[in-house]
């Protein structure tokens, strides 16, 4: 059930990309929607908000947020907000910020004129605060952090009162003008709402609204010394930019009725709270206090790290925004945490990168081919295929010549069984070029390892098919050694040694968790020559070896590729069983 266009309000324009996933498919969320526009509650309106803290990148956990909201706003013709909940100075940044933005427009997502910041209402927190206050409903509190936890209570057990919950409104509202005016040191006093010190709920015995902070903020400089908390903060800046419905993920459920109760109190417009599974994806940290600690650490080179889950780390890597918003869709929408396969995110990229990305040819670990019966200084311009799935992009010409180069996993002097690559003696076919035999091998007279191989190529087999119907078992990508370009090739590997290294690093260091071999630079990699000049954030295929993206770190002289994935989860499993087992080829 689609809502009809009379039940839609306007200006839904440009909240989501193209496709941000199959419209219409349903949760639980949806449905509850739906029912708002049966109801005609909220006037039939459709008003969501997307609410991140400026104090990290966001990560592909955020992205199922983005889709959600920015996509339920789309399909009912309604609004998203992007506000910043910067109610934290110590740990806030313009970078953070400005990361944000760019990664949310990354996805496909625009929030138009509707970019607000907590920051921006700290006035009216303030006015509401002093009402609350005014009402006996908050109170300045002198326990420390520490007294307050023990003063809280346990699951089983009631808290106890605070020894200035009965102060009067008078000194209250003193005290709380006091800390705001910079009298108090940092944690000297706090101001709580007054609310339930039994309550089996922990949220409602009395929780901090505001605490003293002396710190610069990154928007409103030092005009504030106390901050608001976020559960006094987020829900009252749901009121007043009108949000319909605030979606969170299921953190959030026990903090439900004090989202209620404090809109309840003041008597304000009252938005629907509403609460889903986060994404948890295996091999994959999305604690931003774990990510952070990683780039300080100096275990990945940055927030954009490819190993990072960061949505500006799978970026660099060379994953696609279509992808991540056809995962999102995928994975659902539900009230049960669980854990999503990496495997699973990686399928749409590759199925997304197979159709879009151009195929090339480039050789990783460079071994010579020269053909001995191949005329000296002539070169053919091959005529290639630049993507199979899509005919409309057309061909390229490679050229060919005597002196070529091969992957080094493609030659065994002494080939396993079922190994059907060159050998001795073997025909093989090059793609879009000739059949060759391997006639002999040069080999490094100290180590004895091959560093040339001798074939023969048969004249009447171009384009790779031969006219007597012979038939080989092996296809071979290779570069022209002397058109071929440099490069260097970064390859990635999980971060992780396990599966799920959150749970797994419970009451140990999780760093010891890191794996070692994440990433291997390989230098001295061979690309055919139609590659000079390609632009950071180019994708491509490359034939048999999987999906690379050109790294930012391309620049005049040099050129930087990160393989974003390999073209089958099997691969490394297959390429194993050759090197160790024989394993039969494919």
């Amino acid at each position: 059930m689609t809502p009809s266009n009379s039940e839609k309000q306007a200006g839904g324009a440009g909240n989501t990309a193209e496709s941000s996933g199959p419209a219409g498919v349903s949760h639980f969320i949806r449905e509850l929607v739906l029912e708002d526009f049966k109801t005609n509650r909220f006037g039939g309106r459709v008003h969501t908000r997307f609410p991140p803290e400026p104090n990290g990148y966001l990560h592909i956990g955020h992205a199922k947020s983005i889709c959600l909201n920015f996509g339920l706003a789309a399909e009912f013709g309604g609004k998203c907000n992007l506000r910043f909940d910067d109610t934290n100075p110590t740990k806030e940044e313009m970078e953070y910020v400005e990361s944000i933005m760019t990664d949310v427009r990354w996805l496909g997502f625009d929030w138009e004129d509707r970019l607000f910041y907590a920051s921006d209402y700290f006035d009216r927190l303030y006015e509401w605060a002093e009402q609350l206050i005014r009402k006996g409903k908050a109170y300045v509190c002198d326990l420390s952090a520490d007294e307050v936890r023990e003063y809280r209570g346990t699951l089983t057990e009631p808290g106890r009162e605070s020894p200035y919950r009965n102060r009067s409104v008078e000194e209250n509202l003193d005290l709380f003008r006091r800390m705001r005016d910079g009298e108090f040191p940092d944690g000297a006093r706090t101001l709580r709402a007054r609310i339930d010190m039994a309550s089996p709920n922990l949220n409602l015995r009395d929780p901090v609204m505001y605490r003293i902070l002396h710190a610069a903020h990154h928007r409103t400089g030092d005009k504030w010394c106390i901050y608001p908390m976020y559960d006094w903060a987020h829900g009252q800046s749901d009121s007043i930019e009108g949000i319909t419905h605030s979606i969170c993920t299921l953190e959030f459920e026990d903090h439900r009725p004090l989202y209620d109760w404090y809109i309840e109190q003041l008597g304000i417009y009252h938005p629907q709270q509403i609460e889903f599974d986060r994404l948890n994806l295996t091999h994959t940290v999305l604690s931003k206090r774990k990510l952070l600690s990683l780039v300080q650490n100096g275990v990945v080179s940055g927030w954009d790290d490819p190993r990072m889950p960061t949505l500006s780390g799978i970026r660099r890597r060379g994953f696609t925004p279509e992808a991540i918003r056809n995962f999102c869709a995928r994975i659902g929408v539900s009230k049960t945490n669980g854990m999503v396969q990496l495997s699973l995110l990686e399928y749409f990229v590759r199925e997304d990168l197979n159709r879009r990305a151009p195929r090339v040819m480039g050789v990783l670990r460079p071994l010579r081919l020269v053909i001995d019966n191949y005329p000296e200084g002539q070169v053919e311009e091959m005529e290639a295929v630049n993507n199979p799935e899509d005919p409309a992009m057309g061909t390229r010409k490679v050229p060919f010549s005597r002196v070529l180069y091969i992957e080094q996993e493609d030659f065994r002097e002494d080939p396993p069984k079922h190994y059907y690559r060159l050998s001795p003696g073997r025909e093989v076919r090059l793609r879009y070029g000739y059949l060759v035999t391997c006639t002999g091998v040069v080999k490094d007279e100290k180590t004895g390892q091959v560093i040339e191989v001798h074939a023969t190529y048969d004249p009447a087999t171009r384009g790779g098919d031969a006219p007597d119907g012979r038939r080989v078992k092996s296809t071979l990508h290779w570069v022209s050694a002397a058109h071929s370009i440099e490069a260097e090739v970064r390859l990635y590997d999980h971060l992780f040694t396990c599966e799920n290294p959150a749970a797994e690093s419970e009451g140990q260091d999780f760093m010891s968790l890191i794996n070692p071999n994440s990433l291997e630079v390989l230098a001295g990699c061979r690309l055919e020559p139609g590659l000079a000049g390609a632009a950071p954030g180019s994708r491509y295929q490359f034939e048999r070896l999987g999906y690379f993206c050109v790294d930012p770190d391309t620049g005049p002289g040099r050129l930087v590729l990160n393989r974003t994935l390999t073209l089958r989860d099997t691969l490394a499993k297959i390429e194993k069983g050759q090197r160790g087992q024989g394993a039969k080829q494919t």
